[in-house]
């Protein structure tokens, strides 16, 4: 198993935990967890994949993605059964985590395919993001990027080090590393302190 596989499967693996804490919320039976945490962990990649014209789609060549999105969501619902609820702070960090690594594979799946850095760019953003946002759409959420807190700039900032790092010939893996930390720690400083970009007032004149 390569490091590249085993990141994707981790990622898959958090953010079917993200889909399966978001559909308990939502008090869902045990199929509608299990659609959540399957939509969350593997939407974005699914887009992605369709865009960059890579079929079949990854979950389709290998069932290991939907095998592991499920045992993911199980364990999550054996765990807070067991132990007790998970506070919303717990959903968030997760998501960081799941973001921070599938903004930089998405990235390297585009880079592989021989696209413009700029298409790369939007492509690891879209990987990170999309699963989240179709999770919280269909759980009537307002989706986290569409929130005030900083979310798909932390995607942007993790994307373009990455692109910078592997040009600049970093260490193997030290490329990865990195990148995936620069999302992680934004994305937890905005949790932790609510930062936020600075917003745009269209003011009326007289």
């Amino acid at each position: 198993m390569t490091w590249f596989y085993a990141f994707d499967l981790f990622g898959v693996a958090v953010f079917a935990i993200t889909g399966a804490l978001m559909a308990g919320r939502k008090s869902m039976d045990l199929l509608g967890v299990l659609v959540i945490a399957v939509i969350t962990s593997l939407g974005g990649g699914t887009l992605r994949d369709v865009i960059l014209d890579r079929h079949p789609v990854v979950w389709i060549r290998d069932d290991t993605y939907i095998v592991v999105a499920i045992v993911a969501a199980l364990a999550t619902v054996l765990w807070v059964r067991l132990t007790r609820p998970i506070h919303e702070t717990g959903l968030l960090v997760a998501d960081a985590f799941g973001l921070a690594v599938f903004t930089v594979i998405g990235t390297q799946v585009a880079i592989a395919v021989d696209v413009p850095l700029s298409a790369a760019v939007i492509m690891g953003v879209m990987t990170g993001v999309a699963g989240g946002v179709l999770r919280d759409i269909i759980c009537n959420e307002i989706p986290l990027i569409f929130q005030k807190e900083i979310y798909a700039t932390a995607s942007i900032v993790g994307s373009l080090l990455y692109i910078l790092l592997s040009r600049m010939n970093a260490p193997a893996g030290l490329d990865v590393t990195l990148a995936m930390l620069s999302v992680l720690v934004i994305r937890l400083a905005a949790i932790r302190w609510q930062l936020q970009l600075p917003r745009f007032h269209l003011l009326d004149r007289d």
